[in-house]
């Protein structure tokens, strides 16, 4: 299983300790360094059937200094 995450992420953090606490191995992947491809996202997208919105950190600064909540409602899911 690969593990993707931000490593000052609370919820990372909590996700990685959930999966240590039971042993399950996994493949670390900082996202800052290594960055999904568009491909890996749609993969992702259709194989797990997920909105895309999901994908977004909502609570990020990029998020709020893109004003994305406003607008991903207008965007192709392709801009997304």
């Amino acid at each position: 299983m690969q593990f993707i995450e931000y490593s000052k992420c609370s919820t990372c953090k909590k996700a990685k300790f959930w999966l240590n606490d039971r042993k399950i191995k996994y493949e670390d992947r900082q996202i800052k360094e290594k960055t999904p491809t568009y491909d890996e996202l749609n993969f992702w997208i259709s194989k797990f059937n997920i909105p895309i919105k999901k994908l977004f950190n909502t609570s990020g600064l990029k998020y709020k200094e893109l004003n994305l909540k406003e607008k991903l409602t207008n965007m192709s899911d392709k801009e997304k």
